[in-house]
C-alpha cells in the first residue's frame, strides 16, 4: 500500500486561512504525505464526501490535571474535535509536590475547579513529587489526545514556601530564586510554560485564598526569568483586575501582569478575556493595554471563549435555588426519579414555596454564594434563566427567559424556576450566562473572536464538573460562528485558523495545526451541515463515584491523531495514540 489511509471527498479547510477547496488527504506513518489528488492505494479510505477535512483543534486552556491520572480518552474534550490540550492553568496542578501538601492541593483544585476532592483523593496516583517526574507520569498512560502542561504557580509556591505560600505572604529573594529554578527545570524536562492565577473568586475547598493570588510584581518577574534563552515557553494568566476594589486599581493590577510578562523575556502572555457585568468596558480595557504593550515587544494574547461563560442549574447539577430549603433538604438523599416525583406533589410544592433558604454550609466553593444570589435577587436573575433544552441554545433572546415565561404567565417566577427544573423528568438544565451577555447577545464576544491579539480558548475541560460543560466549545464555535448565526458569521476557513494553527503556533507547536504535507496526521472529518450538540448530561464516571456533566456532539465522522482514528462516527474508538508532548531542549544552559 502507498498509504496507510486516505480521506478522500471531502472539503478541505487546511487551517492556514486558505480558501476551501476539493482535496483528498493521505497519511503514513502518522504524517500526512499527500494533498491533493493522492494517487496510489491505502490500507484504509475514510469516505469525506459532503462533509469537511480540518486539522484537529488545540485547547490551549484545559484542567485535566488530575484527570490524565485516570482516564485514557480525556473526555469530553476528545468527542469534540480537539486533537491537542494544554493542561497545568489558573495556577493550580498537582506538581511539584511534597507528600505533606497533596491534601492541601486537592483542595485548591476542588475549591478553584469545582472537582470533587473525593475522586481526586481516589483516582490521584501520586507517583511524582517533582514536575519532571509528574511529565513522566503523565507520558507513561496511552491516552486518546496529546496533552502538555504548565507549571502552576500555587503548587510550586506551596512546594518552596510550605505554610508560609498564603495569600498576601511575600516570597523572599530565596523563594523567588528557587521557584525560577524549579520552574527552570520542568521547562528543560519539556513543560510548556507557567500558569498563575490572580482572580478574587478563585478560593481553596477550604474557602481560603489561592497562595498566589495576591503574588508581588517582584515574584512574578522573578520566576518568569526562568524563560530566558529558551526557545518555548509561554505564560498564562487569569485575573480579574481588581474588580471588587473597583475600576482605578485596573492599571495596577495590569502593571503587575505586564511585568511578568517583560521578565519573560520575549515568551507571550495570555490573558483571560471575558465581559463582566460590574464593569461591562473592562474587556477594552483589557485589549488596549494588551495592543499598547505588543506594540512594544512584549508579546500578549488575550483567550476568548467562542460563548457566554455560564453555569448550570439543574436537580441533577451542583446546585439549584431550592437545594437549601428545607422541605427539599429532606428528600435530597433520594434518587432523581423519586425527587422529581415528590416534588410533583402539589401540596409538596405549596409547602416548599412558602420556606425560606436556610444557610447553606460555606465550604470554599461558589455554591452557596451563587444561590444567595438566586434566591435574593430572584427577579433579575431571572432574566437571564433559561431551560437550555435538548437541542441547546447558547445565545437565547430576553423573551425567552423564566422572567420573561413569568412575567406572561403571570406567575411568581419561582414558581416558573422550580417547574422548569422538573421537565424531561428532572433531566432539564437552566443556562445561566455569568460572563459576555450583559447585552443577551453574542456580538461583544464576536468583537473579541476578530481581534487580531485573540485566541480561541477557555474551555475548561475537565474543570466545574458539576456546573460547566464548555470543552463542547470547538463544536458549537463551528456551528453558530461558521454555519447558523445570521449576522456576524465568521468565515469558516478563519475560524478554523484560529482553532488550530493559531492555538498550535502559539503554544509553540510547528507540527501541527495545518494540513499540508509533513504536517503531524492530527485531522477532522466533519458533516458541517448535520454537526449538533446534544443536551448536557451527568456521567457518574469519575472516581469515588463523583459525577460530572459530558456532552455529546453528532458530526464528527472521524477525528485522527497521528494517523490514527480516535472517534468513528461519534463515538471513541479503541486507539490510544495520543501522548505526552515534551517541549524544548534538553541542553539548554541552566545557569540562572
Amino acid at each position: 500500500m502507498d498509504y496507510d489511509l486516505k480521506i478522500t471527498g471531502g472539503t478541505l479547510v487546511d487551517g492556514t486561512g486558505a480558501p476551501s477547496r476539493r482535496a483528498d488527504v493521505a497519511v503514513r506513518d502518522g504524517r500526512i504525505v499527500a494533498v491533493g489528488d493522492c494517487p496510489g492505494t491505502a490500507a484504509r479510505t475514510l469516505d469525506a464526501d459532503g462533509a469537511i477535512v480540518t486539522p484537529g483543534f488545540v485547547d490551549l486552556h484545559c484542567h485535566y490535571d488530575g484527570q490524565v491520572s485516570w482516564d485514557e480518552t480525556l473526555s469530553p474534550s476528545a468527542a469534540h474535535g480537539v486533537t491537542t490540550c494544554v493542561i497545568g492553568n489558573c495556577g493550580v496542578g498537582f506538581a511539584p509536590a511534597h507528600t505533606r501538601d497533596r491534601a492541601r492541593l486537592i483542595a485548591l483544585m476542588e475549591g478553584v475547579e469545582d472537582i470533587p476532592g473525593a475522586a481526586l483523593a481516589e483516582g490521584l496516583q501520586w507517583s511524582w513529587e517533582s514536575f519532571p517526574e509528574y511529565l513522566d507520569a503523565i507520558a507513561a498512560k496511552p491516552r486518546s489526545i496529546d496533552v502538555l502542561s504548565q507549571v502552576p504557580h500555587d503548587a510550586l509556591r506551596v512546594y518552596v514556601m510550605g505554610d508560609r505560600a498564603v495569600a498576601k505572604s511575600v516570597a523572599t529573594d530565596d523563594d523567588i530564586v528557587r521557584m525560577r529554578t524549579i520552574v527552570r527545570e520542568a521547562l528543560l524536562a519539556g513543560a510548556a510554560g507557567f500558569s498563575t492565577g490572580r482572580s478574587d473568586n478563585h478560593r481553596a475547598a477550604t474557602g481560603e485564598e489561592t497562595p498566589a493570588s495576591e503574588s508581588e510584581a517582584k515574584e512574578l518577574a522573578g520566576i518568569a526569568q526562568a524563560f530566558e534563552g529558551l526557545a518555548h515557553g509561554v505564560v498564562q494568566a487569569v485575573s480579574d483586575f481588581d474588580m471588587a476594589l473597583g475600576p482605578e486599581h485596573f492599571d495596577a493590577e495590569f502593571d503587575v501582569l505586564e511585568r511578568m510578562a517583560e521578565g519573560a523575556a520575549g515568551h507571550p502572555l495570555s490573558i483571560s478575556l471575558m465581559q463582566r457585568d460590574m464593569e461591562p468596558d473592562q474587556w477594552r480595557r483589557i485589549l488596549a493595554r494588551v495592543e499598547a504593550a505588543d506594540a512594544r515587544g512584549v508579546p500578549m494574547r488575550v483567550q476568548v471563549a467562542p460563548r457566554a461563560l455560564g453555569v448550570l442549574i439543574g436537580l441533577e447539577a451542583t446546585f439549584h435555588p431550592f437545594i437549601g430549603f428545607p422541605s427539599y433538604k429532606a428528600i435530597a438523599h433520594l434518587s432523581l426519579a423519586d425527587r422529581v416525583a415528590a416534588m410533583r406533589d402539589p401540596a409538596f410544592k405549596a409547602r416548599l414555596l412558602t420556606e425560606s433558604s436556610e444557610k447553606l454550609a460555606g465550604d470554599g466553593s461558589a455554591i452557596p454564594p451563587l444561590v444567595d444570589v438566586l434566591l435574593a435577587r430572584l427577579e433579575m436573575v431571572a432574566l437571564r434563566l433559561f431551560r437550555l433544552g435538548a437541542r441547546p441554545e447558547y445565545e437565547p433572546r430576553l423573551e425567552q427567559s423564566l422572567y420573561a415565561e413569568a412575567q406572561a404567565s403571570g406567575r411568581p417566577t419561582l414558581d416558573v424556576v422550580y417547574d422548569a427544573l422538573l421537565a424531561h423528568d428532572g433531566h432539564e438544565l437552566l443556562y445561566f450566562p455569568l460572563y459576555n451577555y450583559t447585552e443577551f447577545s453574542l456580538d461583544n464576544v464576536r468583537a473579541m473572536l476578530g481581534h487580531p491579539l485573540s485566541l480561541v480558548g477557555l474551555s475548561d475541560g475537565g474543570a466545574h464538573v458539576g456546573t460547566v460543560c464548555d470543552s463542547s466549545y470547538a463544536t458549537f464555535a463551528m456551528m453558530h460562528w461558521a454555519r447558523d448565526r445570521a449576522e456576524g458569521r465568521i468565515a469558516i476557513e478563519e475560524l478554523v485558523k484560529k482553532m488550530a494553527h493559531d492555538t498550535a503556533r502559539f503554544i509553540g507547536l510547528r507540527d501541527r495545526g495545518t494540513v499540508e504535507v509533513g504536517q503531524r496526521a492530527d485531522l477532522n472529518v466533519i458533516d458541517l451541515e448535520k454537526l449538533s450538540l446534544h443536551r448536557p448530561r451527568m456521567a457518574a464516571d469519575l472516581p469515588a463515584g463523583g459525577k460530572r456533566l459530558v456532552q455529546d456532539a453528532t458530526g464528527y465522522r472521524a477525528t485522527l491523531v497521528a494517523g490514527q482514528v480516535i472517534v468513528e462516527n461519534d463515538q471513541m474508538t479503541a486507539a490510544r495514540p495520543g501522548t505526552l508532548v515534551r517541549m524544548g531542549q534538553a541542553t539548554a544552559n541552566m545557569n540562572l
